[in-house]
């Protein structure tokens, strides 16, 4: 690999790559069924967290669908145009605004949610149970050790050339 000596590294961008082309494969196969719907899959992901956590502030939504605070305001914007969702403020701290399903909403996931998880368990039907299992735990570990690792890229761009 060029400019590449490290087979740690050589296989660490392997692997990477690897990970993208994975997630663009199953993308691509439970994407289809929530865009026939008219919405996005992050649209989709915050009615997802609605129907199974219950209505959830701005800030809980970006931590469960993993988008930025931009962002989900500009996805609730448009689910609640749509009449999928709706806003509240709580009572007791006006700065916090609660995101529900509004009945529409509810009728909508529940009628797409068990054909989206179907999508996905043929997404990863070549993986048997025990497979999928522990790709699970790697993930995670992948995510956590990513999440707690101390700045590599300071480290990698002042060690000398």
């Amino acid at each position: 690999m060029y400019g590449v000596d490290d087979p740690a590294v050589h296989e660490a961008v392997r692997t990477y790559v690897k990970l993208l082309r994975a997630q663009k494969s199953v993308v691509a196969r439970v994407e289809p069924l929530v865009a026939s719907y008219g919405l996005t899959l992050t649209q989709f992901g915050v009615l997802e967290a609605l129907l199974h956590k219950g209505s959830l502030t701005h800030r809980e939504l970006c931590q469960k669908v993993l988008t930025s605070a931009g962002n989900i305001t500009d996805v609730v914007d448009k689910l609640e145009h749509r009449g999928l969702v709706c806003r509240s403020r709580n009572a007791a701290d006006r700065r916090n605004v609660y995101v529900s399903l509004t009945e529409q909403g509810r009728e909508l996931i529940k009628k797409v949610f068990p054909r989206h998880a179907k999508d996905i368990a043929q997404a990863f039907a070549g993986l048997s149970t025990s497979e999928q299992r522990e790709l699970g735990a790697l993930l995670r570990k992948l995510g956590r050790s990513s999440a707690n690792a101390e700045a590599p890229l300071e480290k990698v761009l002042s060690e000398p050339k």
